[in-house]
């Protein structure tokens, strides 16, 4: 398995887990703007060997609750992709995701924060966007389609109660032929990682956080999509929860280790 390039890694590249990540997340780490190599090197100097959950709460979120008294300081120990530092994989993750996601495509979520009290699951972008669903942009989505013949079976997020969207998530009515862009569609990826936090908290009894990481100056882009995505979370407490922070100031942290410029 080649590994990612130095150029990329700035520290730690030597760590376990480059041993066991999947192909696609160390081909991701070898782009030139990979929003992997991002991750990492903010991350993973702040986690020496856990980081305060305060130290994110103390940044000004772009979007968000800018004090979450109820929530105790904790110390996150992180899990890049489903993988901790040390090369272990993040223990009941497999089981959620076959629950959430059958024997499909499995939802692949940039960084989970588990602490004692606290689980944080973080969508980070630096230059693409939130994710769609693909069968739907391939005319292949069984609900919008189901009367074209090559079309068959049904949607699990529709359909599977665990991992139906509708229970935590104002998504309308179920999906019709000639609908034109659901909003299960539009947030797809999102709505999917909130489910595989939220099954990941109940087994672990944690509070649940969810974020989004963005370039500062690209909020413009997302501002739209979150604020229709937020609108539609059903839970308030984990409305309150959610939150949007600029990768700039996450730079600003004091780490560890050398820090990416």
């Amino acid at each position: 398995m080649k590994p990612p390039s130095s150029r990329r890694i700035l520290s730690g590249s030597d760590e376990p887990i480059f041993n066991v990540l999947p192909e696609r997340v160390l081909a991701n780490l070898r782009t030139p703007t990979s929003e992997n190599a991002l991750l990492w090197n903010l991350i993973y100097p702040l986690a020496q060997p856990k980081i305060s959950i305060s130290k994110f709460l103390n940044l000004r979120p772009m979007w968000g609750t800018s004090s979450l008294p109820e929530t105790v300081d904790d110390e996150l120990t992180p899990y890049f992709w489903g993988y901790g530092i040390d090369g272990g994989r993040l223990l009941e993750l497999d089981d959620v995701l076959q629950e959430i996601d059958g024997p499909g495509l499995k939802t692949e979520v940039d960084l989970f924060l588990l602490g004692e009290r606290n689980l944080v699951l973080v969508e980070a972008k630096h230059a693409g966007g939130l994710g769609r669903c693909k069968r739907f942009a391939h005319h292949h989505c069984p609900e919008i389609y189901r009367d074209v013949e090559e079309v068959v079976g049904v949607c699990r997020y529709w359909e599977e109660d665990k991992a139906s969207f509708a229970s935590h998530l104002e998504f309308g009515p179920r999906p019709d032929p000639g609908e034109e862009i659901p909003p299960c569609h539009r947030h797809y990826q999102l709505a999917r990682t909130l489910l595989v936090g939220y099954s990941l908290s109940i087994r672990f009894q944690l509070q649940y956080h969810l974020w989004l990481i963005i370039p500062g100056g690209r909020w413009r882009s997302f501002e739209r999509d979150w604020l229709d995505f937020s609108d539609r979370v059903i839970d308030d407490e984990l409305w309150r929860r959610l939150r949007v922070i600029a990768w700039e100031d996450v730079r600003e942290l004091p780490g560890e280790l050398k820090k990416w410029d």
